[in-house]
């Protein structure tokens, strides 16, 4: 296992496996394939816990400057999800460019709460394959 390699006693990262196409995109469509998971790599966005001490009331740039710092260097299927501290709207355009799903946008300062925050904000692509398969779903219901 990946994590047992990285230099922790402990740790809980936050983040979720996804399978990239030619291009690099993660696709989710991709991970439902069979034999996904030999391509698929976990895709790190918080640091929860390390060592032994709850990161959850330490500040999101702090989460993120110490899971960057455990990721340095560490193999390849464990990576860290790139962050951009530039204006969201210009971010979220650029991604929806490139056919991403979206952007979660983190107010820095902010702590980790486990579900929907006011401090951070997911905005999706409406184009993204993903989401467009979602609105389709729950269309159907």
């Amino acid at each position: 296992m990946v994590v047992s390699k990285l230099s922790v006693r402990s740790c809980l990262i936050d983040g979720e496996a996804i399978v990239c196409d030619e291009n690099g995109l993660a696709v989710f469509d991709l991970i439902r394939r069979h034999g996904a998971l030999a391509s698929a790599v976990h895709c790190a966005f918080d640091l929860l816990e390390l060592d032994g001490h709850d990161l959850r009331g330490e500040p999101i740039e702090k989460r993120k400057a110490l899971l960057a710092k455990l990721l340095k260097g560490a193999h390849l299927s464990i990576v860290l999800n790139e962050h951009f501290e530039e204006d969201g709207p210009i971010v979220f355009r650029e991604s929806c460019k490139l056919g991403c799903e979206g952007i979660v946008s983190k107010r820095l300062g902010s702590f980790y709460r486990a579900g929907r925050s006011a401090h951070w904000v997911k905005v999706k692509n409406p184009k993204a394959p993903a989401v467009k398969r979602e609105a389709q779903e729950d269309w159907g219901k």
